[in-house]
C-alpha cells in the first residue's frame, strides 16, 4: 500500500459488501476510481446539460467535460493537502452523475413531481446510483449494491450529508422569477441504511475533508469555465464590468443566487482585485488563436489563484502534514469565496437569466412533466428492463413513482426528447 493510503484505516477502506481484492498492486481507492470511470452513469454525462444544452454548440462544456475538469482540479488540490488523490478524484467524477436531463431545470421539475416519494435532488440521486442503480455488484440475496465503493469514497462523494428532513429552505429565485424550491440533501429515505453505514464515524452533518475538496473544486471549475464558455459564446463581455451600473446588477444576481447577505462594497473590492490580474482581458474577446490563448491563461491563473490561497490557508491552520477525512476542514478565505461568487454571478446574470434561456427552460420542464405522467400511466412495459424489474418489486404507489423518477433521471437530454416524442405518439 502507498504511504498516503495508509492514512486511511480499515473502516475507511471497507465496502458495503465485502469482496477480495482482484489485483494486489491496486489500492481499494484505485479500484473505486476505475469502477466509476467505466460506469454508464459517467458516460451519460456527455449528453447532459451543464449550462446550455450539449447539442447547441461544439465548444461549450457538457456535464462530462465539466466533471473531468472538476476531477483534475480536485486531484491536484488533494495531493497538496495529503488526501488520497484517487478518493478525491472519484468523488469529483461522481459528483454530477445524479443530474437528470436538462441540468438543474430538470432537477427542479422532478422534485416538484416526486413529492409523494420524498422529492428529488441530484446529490441524493448520485448516492442512489453509486449504491443501488449502477450495475456492478450484488449482495448475498442478489440485490444490487451499485458500484460497491469504499466507505471513504462514498463519504467523499456525499456533498450534503443529511436527509431531506434536515435540509434548510433554499433562497433566491429561478431564472423565470419563481422562488427556489429544491432543498439540498444527500439521501432519500429508502437509502438510509447504506447512508448510515458510510457515515459511521462522521461528525454530525460535517463533510469529510475529501468531500470539501471535491465541493470546492466544483465551485472553482463552475465559476471559471462557465465564464469562459460565456465569453467565447458571445454572451459575456467582461468590458461591461467597467460600468458601475452593470456591476451593481451583477451583484444583485450574486445576492439572489448565491450570497444573500453580501454587500456591494465587498463585491467591488474582490472584483477590483480580479480585474487587476495581468491576464484579465483589456478588450472584448475575438476568435483569433492569440485571444483564445489569452483566455486560457486567464482561466489557468484564476484556478491557480483560488487553489493556492486555499492550500496556504489550510496548511497555515493545520500544518503541512497529510490531512484526511475528519482530521481537518478545508479553509477557504472569505475573499476567495467572494471572488468565486463574483464570477458565478457574471455567468448567471448574462447567460442563465437571458430571455432565450427562460423560454427553453419552460419547454424542458414540460417535457419532463409529460414524460413522468406518460410513464406512470402506461405502466412498467414502457421502462427499460432494469427499471421494469424495480417497478414490479415496488410495493406502493410512492415506490413505483420513485422508479419512474429513476428512469427519467437516467436519460440524457436527447433521449428524454426522443422518449417524450415516442410516448406522446403512443397515447
Amino acid at each position: 500500500m502507498g504511504s498516503i493510503e495508509c492514512n486511511y484505516d480499515e473502516a475507511a477502506r471497507a465496502r458495503w459488501v465485502d469482496e477480495p481484492p482482484k489485483r494486489v498492486e491496486r489500492t481499494p481507492f484505485e479500484r473505486d476510481r476505475a469502477r466509476l470511470v467505466h460506469s454508464a452513469a459517467l458516460r451519460r454525462l456527455a449528453a447532459k446539460t451543464q449550462v446550455v444544452g450539449p447539442q447547441s454548440d461544439d465548444f461549450v462544456r457538457n456535464r462530462l467535460t465539466h466533471t473531468l475538469e472538476v476531477a483534475q482540479v480536485a486531484r491536484d488540490l488533494a495531493k497538496t493537502l495529503g488526501c488520497d488523490a484517487d478518493v478525491v478524484e472519484t468523488a469529483a467524477l461522481a459528483h454530477d452523475v445524479g443530474h437528470p436531463p436538462f441540468g438543474h431545470n430538470g432537477e427542479r421539475t422532478l422534485d416538484e413531481l416526486s413529492v409523494e416519494c420524498g422529492g428529488f435532488e441530484g446529490n441524493a440521486q448520485t448516492l442512489r446510483i453509486l449504491t443501488r442503480l449502477e450495475p456492478k455488484s450484488v449482495d448475498a440475496q442478489g440485490r444490487s449494491v451499485g458500484l460497491n465503493l469504499t466507505r471513504a469514497t462514498l463519504d467523499a462523494s456525499t456533498k450534503y450529508p443529511w436527509p431531506r428532513s434536515a435540509a434548510v429552505d433554499p433562497h433566491g429565485s429561478f431564472t423565470d422569477g419563481a422562488a427556489r424550491s429544491v432543498r439540498k440533501f444527500g439521501v432519500y429515505a429508502d437509502d438510509l441504511a447504506v447512508f448510515a453505514w458510510l457515515r459511521k464515524g462522521a461528525d454530525g452533518n460535517r463533510q469529510c475533508l475529501e468531500a470539501q475538496v471535491m465541493d470546492f473544486a466544483d465551485d472553482v471549475a463552475y465559476s471559471v469555465h462557465d465564464l469562459e464558455d460565456g465569453i467565447v459564446g458571445g454572451r459575456i463581455d467582461l468590458g461591461r464590468l467597467d460600468d458601475p451600473g452593470e456591476r451593481r446588477a451583477v451583484w444583485a444576481t450574486v445576492r439572489d443566487w448565491y450570497l444573500p447577505g453580501v454587500d456591494d462594497d465587498e463585491m467591488e473590492h474582490v472584483t477590483a482585485q480580479l480585474r487587476s490580474m495581468t491576464s484579465w482581458p483589456a478588450s472584448s474577446h475575438h476568435e483569433s488563436r492569440a485571444a483564445q490563448a489569452a483566455l486560457k491563461n486567464l482561466t489557468s491563473d484564476l484556478i491557480g489563484r483560488f487553489c493556492t490561497t486555499v492550500q496556504s490557508a489550510t496548511h497555515d491552520k493545520y500544518g503541512t502534514g497529510a490531512l484526511t477525512r475528519y482530521a481537518a476542514d478545508l479553509v477557504v478565505p472569505r475573499e476567495t469565496g467572494l471572488a468565486i461568487a463574483a464570477l458565478k454571478g457574471v455567468a448567471a446574470h448574462y447567460v442563465m437569466r437571458a430571455d432565450e434561456r427562460v423560454a427553453v427552460h419552460a419547454t424542458q420542464r414540460d417535457v419532463i412533466a409529460e414524460l413522468v405522467s406518460a410513464l406512470r400511466s402506461q405502466g412498467s412495459e414502457t421502462l427499460q428492463p432494469v427499471f421494469r424489474d424495480d417497478f414490479a418489486a415496488a410495493e406502493s404507489d410512492a415506490a413505483r413513482l420513485r422508479v419512474v423518477v429513476d428512469q427519467v433521471a437516467s436519460l440524457t437530454d436527447a433521449s428524454a426528447l426522443a422518449w417524450h416524442a415516442r410516448l406522446r405518439q403512443a397515447e
